[in-house]
């Protein structure tokens, strides 16, 4: 699909779901895709990019905001401690909070610098063993331990199993959030986002559908 096309199908299902037209946030995920085919989108008019990696965000994005305005970037991936620093000077927002010493590691750097992203913090769903992401049953005190250390939270992102349902997982995510006070809904991929936009979501995380198959970068 085309990227007017994307944009098209996220008009439609905000219209349909009775969404306020363009309160839906499209997030082309460029994680490795050759650099001619993100400057070709960036080309295009989009300027919300999310990547999974901070290394390959800082060998991308630099130059990049030296030849368009208007760049903002989101890390949607699994966030090491020792790279939180360099993540949070790099990006708006950070969709990938997922465990207590993160948070405390994200409170301490905003203190130093002065400024933090936004923040999501990630609930596995599922409770896949393999995936990163605080428990449904913990969220609540995680969210709660979060705005003790005064980080601006933002809302709750997921990754719903591929074998299951979306729809359950989603929803569950617009549950939890709710009961906490939280609006942001980061949910929702290439195959998925009019599902995810139909129960509430506001950040929808679109790579494949935009720019094809991935490639390393070159």
């Amino acid at each position: 699909m085309s990227l007017q096309e994307i944009r098209s199908a996220i008009a439609k299902a905000e219209s349909d779901a009775g969404r306020t037209p363009g309160s839906v946030t499209l997030i082309a995920v460029s994680k490795q895709q050759p650099l001619e085919r993100v400057e070709a989108v960036l080309d295009e008019g989009q300027r919300i990019f999310g990547e999974n990696r901070v290394q390959e965000a800082a060998g991308k994005w630099p130059d990049f905001r030296t030849r368009y305005d208007g760049i903002e970037l989101h890390i949607i991936g699994p966030l090491q401690s020792n790279k939180v620093r360099q993540a949070m000077e790099l990006a708006q927002a950070i969709h990938s909070v997922d465990r207590p010493k993160l948070a405390t590691t994200i409170a301490r750097i905003a203190q130093e610098i002065g400024s933090c992203p936004e923040l999501f913090i990630q609930v596995n769903t599922g409770e896949e063993d393999q995936k990163a992401g605080i428990a449904p049953t913990d969220t609540d005190a995680f969210v709660a331990e979060c705005r003790a250390l005064d980080l601006p939270i933002r809302g709750l992102m997921c990754i719903p199993p591929v074998e299951e349902e979306a729809a359950l997982h989603f929803a569950l995510l617009a549950k939890i959030a709710a009961r906490n006070g939280l609006d942001g809904l980061s949910m929702g991929m290439s195959g998925d986002f009019e599902k995810a936009i139909a129960l509430g979501a506001t950040h929808v995380r679109v790579g494949s559908a935009i720019f094809g198959d991935r490639n390393p970068l070159r």
